[in-house]
């Protein structure tokens, strides 16, 4: 697998949400979009980060963004992590982590001294017409929120 860059192609994808529909990138056209993968629902990181993104939500909406959390948990999970933490996006459930492969977030982590696979918490600003404008990779969630919204703010301005 190539590795994807900014100005790629984004990889289509389509998915259950957890708003009960399936979400595909093609249906997204004309709306920018941040895709954001993270490790797991109600562990701490991810915590931070959905929350940050759900305070940043309005603004981006604003620019006419959709954000869009993707994790390998059920939709029962990702229902509960919203209800428990008032998220105002839709996750997207990956069980099978095709999704999180096709965008190079499936990767050989080291936890405690041991290698493992696990999703690398990941972003990508993705533009109307599919073109990855922007990655993060190993993401810290402290700010990372504020960082895709400046990104966004940029990307409007062009």
């Amino acid at each position: 697998m190539t590795k994807l860059q900014e100005g790629a192609k984004a990889p289509e994808f389509k998915a259950m949400a957890s708003t009960g529909n399936e979400i595909s990138l093609a249906g997204l056209k004309g709306q920018t979009v941040v895709l954001y993968f993270y490790p797991k629902d109600n562990t701490p990181g991810c915590v931070q980060e959905a929350c940050s993104f759900r305070d940043a939500e309005m603004k981006l909406k604003l620019l006419g963004v959709k954000v869009l959390g993707v994790s390998k948990d059920s939709l029962n999970s990702h229902q509960s992590f919203i209800d428990k933490f008032n998220l105002n996006f839709p996750l997207l459930s990956d069980p099978k982590g095709e999704i999180i492969s096709a965008y190079g977030a499936w990767k050989e982590k080291s936890i405690f001294g041991k290698t493992a696979l696990g999703i690398e918490r990941s972003t990508f600003l993705i533009d109307g017409e599919g073109v990855i404008r922007k990655i993060w990779r190993k993401v810290k969630p402290a700010g990372h929120a504020e960082a895709v919204l400046a990104e966004v703010e940029k990307l409007v301005r062009k």
